[in-house]
């Protein structure tokens, strides 16, 4: 075929020409250029041909590092192919929420005198999920053609405020003007209602049975869009099927509710020139007069949260689960909405490790059949898991029989009747494998099995996240556990206890520590300190400050020089974090303790007379571990006496810290608990503190208390 001569056309009409003989010459269902702003790094959506623009619920702007095939085919200069909506779900899950419709999709780069942005090509699902030789060359000369059209233009087009809708052009045929009046004289006969609607949705034709059927007259819907002109057709489910049809272009039908009481069976008959509509009342059968749909979905007997629309419910549930943080947050997510939206009952996610399945959640299911399926094989026979998460490729079995055929155990060893067998997968990251189950038979429809599918590469991605940040928790927390003393030295005349209390919110691990060192049968040293953040590298910074300090402190270093060496190892190991700290010699022979703060809250005594409140130990603080300074740093020491039977309390901030408190008032009210509570035995004292020093603590940020009592 010969390029068209654009020349002679403005950059819009010279556009839209290319577009439109594109989709014909490559025999695409839809096709869209995006154009590249010359003025930021966004790609803006310019015009769309072969669907109505209200159906591309993609962003019509979408900046350029944003991952997609659109974008990747600009960045990379290269085509981009996704053969099969799995594939879609796989490498772009957001891409196949918004377009959960069994498709094929080429984009491929506008690359002239400039980089111009991208054609965007849409096939229906009956399209082989791989691209021939000829299919590629075709679709890179349609490219280049495109790509010639926009270099020769004297007004280069701009990205629109809204999207032009291009027409495709009619495929040759009688001359409406011949056969129009036989045609209407036709349809107005037939006793179903008829009605014609072009690619953006408007009513193009209708008889007075449709007209009578919608509640409607003739003249009002002539031209309109049905679910924008009838009040009760504003419904998701409408739209929904429309577009269903519109990315198809194979027939849908479904029933809805006419308020009050009237019950109609849609039957939507897609082309690449608009969509034919029969309506008819519901009388539970099919009318003679229309051949069965490829695709079925009756409104009344849909689950609930399938009623909103399949766009709707995926967007929904995307939002959802982009909410989740760790593994347990996906499964509820997925437990509590997914399994009411598509009206299953059970649920089992596993992933793979070491060779096997491992169950990580389920729902529905008796703890011993989930026992006999954890661990299996990856190989396994028993069930479609396995095979599904190597593979890639979901599996839907309608009833028993059918699964019996493929496995014959697998059935009566879940107990359910239907299944949908979901791989996980993000890129070519082979997440794990996601069962829904139902306890009748379940047919799948194909629109079904699309959402499906687009749901598995959401639930992918969220899961993904969630398995990787569940163990970097897990390293992090087992790394501060190792470095936290797993018990405290035995010290006569020395009663002691302490509590670590990880943040409520969030998952990251700080670098809050305390630790007891016994330096003598009389003498001790108590510290506690915190490290700025809440990563690994803040638990493994904890670590080096407690060997530097327990190492200073056991060759008899006195508490200002504990903390001045420990400063300059931090200042040596070149960290960016720093280190609060409040450090104790406790003189037991004496009665009497000596303090050193490195920018840490103040220690609590509560003296054993009950008439004498507990005071605050006001230190001089020094500058926090870690601050390099051009002068040797300086920790003043305070002493105070230690009677028997007294409290020292030593705390992190997030014992005392809050956004909307002052920490004065709260290390007094502190304070005031500790007098309360200081005669209950240590322990006891130590819950208290940690639950009610602070009304309505949250616990933000970690805690770390270590109690000390002379005896």
């Amino acid at each position: 075929m010969r390029d068209i001569p654009y020349g002679s056309l403005d950059g819009e009409e010279a556009l839209d020409e290319a577009l439109s003989a594109t989709v014909r010459r490559t025999g695409a269902l839809a096709g869209g250029v995006y154009l590249l702003s010359v003025s930021e790094p966004v790609l803006g959506l310019a015009a769309v041909c072969g669907v109505p623009v209200v159906a591309i619920t993609l962003p019509h702007r979408t900046a350029l590092s944003a991952g997609g095939p659109l974008t990747e085919a600009v960045r990379e200069d290269r085509l981009v192919w996704v053969g099969r909506q799995e594939d879609m779900a796989r490498l772009y899950p957001n891409m196949a929420a918004a377009f959960p419709y069994q498709l094929a999709l080429a984009c491929a780069p506008l690359h002239g005198v400039r980089r111009w942005g991208a054609l965007g090509l849409l096939w229906s699902g009956n399209h082989p999920p791989s691209l021939t030789r000829r299919e590629h060359n075709l679709l890179m000369s349609s490219a280049r053609s495109l790509t010639r059209a926009l270099d020769d233009s004297p007004a280069p087009p701009a990205i629109p405020e809204t999207p032009r809708a291009v027409t495709l052009g009619r495929r040759p045929g009688p001359d409406p003007a011949q056969t129009g009046l036989a045609a209407a004289d036709l349809v107005q006969r037939l006793p179903v209602g008829a009605l014609s609607l072009d690619l953006e949705g408007r009513i193009t034709y209708l008889n007075d049975a449709a007209a009578r059927l919608l509640g409607s007259t003739v003249d009002r819907l002539m031209g309109t869009v049905p679910w924008q002109a009838l009040p009760w057709l504003d419904h998701p489910v409408h739209e929904d099927n429309y577009r269903t049809a519109v990315f198809s272009r194979e027939p849908v039908a479904y029933t809805a509710l006419r308020p009050p009481d009237r019950w109609l069976d849609f039957r939507l008959y897609p082309d690449d020139s608009g969509i034919s509509a029969l309506i008819v009342p519901n009388q539970q059968r099919d009318p003679a007069d229309a051949p069965p749909p490829h695709i079925t979905a009756h409104l009344d007997s849909a689950p609930e949260g399938l009623r909103a629309g399949r766009i709707h419910q995926l967007v929904h549930l995307a939002a959802a689960l982009s909410q989740t943080v760790t593994v347990a947050d996906v499964i509820n997510v997925v437990a509590d909405q997914v399994l009411p939206a598509f009206g299953a009952q059970g649920m089992v996610v596993s992933v793979a490790d070491a060779g096997r399945l491992k169950i990580i959640g389920h729902r529905g299911y008796d703890p011993r059949i989930i026992a006999r399926l954890d661990g299996l094989p990856l190989d396994t026979r028993l069930t479609p898991a396995g095979q599904v998460l190597q593979g890639g490729v979901p599996a839907f079995y309608a009833d028993p029989a059918e699964l019996a055929r493929a496995h014959p155990r697998a059935p009566a060893l879940s107990g359910k009747q239907a299944w949908a067998f979901l791989p996980l997968v993000v890129s070519d990251r082979h997440v794990g494998c996601c069962v829904l189950s139902y306890e009748h038979p379940h047919v799948f429809s194909a629109g079904d099995r699309a959402v499906l599918v687009s749901l598995a590469g959401i639930i992918a991605q969220a899961m993904d996240r969630a398995l990787l940040y569940d163990a970097k928790h897990r390293l992090a927390h087992g790394l501060q556990q190792a470095l936290l003393p797993h018990t405290l030295p035995t010290i006569p005349k020395l009663n002691v206890t302490a509590r670590y209390l990880p943040a409520a919110q969030g998952m990251d691990v700080g670098g809050d520590f305390y630790d007891l060192i016994r330096l003598s049968d009389t003498t001790a040293a108590a510290v506690i300190g915190d490290v700025q953040g809440h990563n690994i590298t803040a638990a493994a910074l904890m670590g080096q400050v407690r060997t530097a300090v327990h190492a200073n402190a056991t060759v008899g270093a006195l508490p200002g020089e504990v903390l001045a060496r420990t400063n300059r190892v931090l200042v040596d190991l070149d960290n960016d974090l720093f280190v609060s700290c409040l450090y104790v010699h406790i003189d037991l022979a004496e009665r009497r303790i000596y303090l050193a703060s490195a920018g840490h809250p103040p220690a609590l005594l509560r003296d054993p007379h009950p008439e004498l409140a507990t005071r605050v130990l006001d230190v001089e603080p020094g500058p926090l571990l870690g601050i390099g300074m051009s002068v040797e740093s300086v920790y003043r020491v305070t002493t105070a006496a230690l009677p028997v039977g007294s409290v020292l309390a030593l705390y992190t901030d997030g014992l005392v810290e809050t956004p909307d408190a002052d920490i004065t008032e709260s290390i007094t009210t502190l304070a005031h608990h500790l007098t309360l509570g200081g005669d209950r035995p240590l322990d006891d004292l130590a819950d208290h503190l940690i639950h009610h020093a602070v009304p309505h603590h949250t616990h933000t940020d970690d805690t770390a208390l270590l109690l000390l009592q002379s005896r």
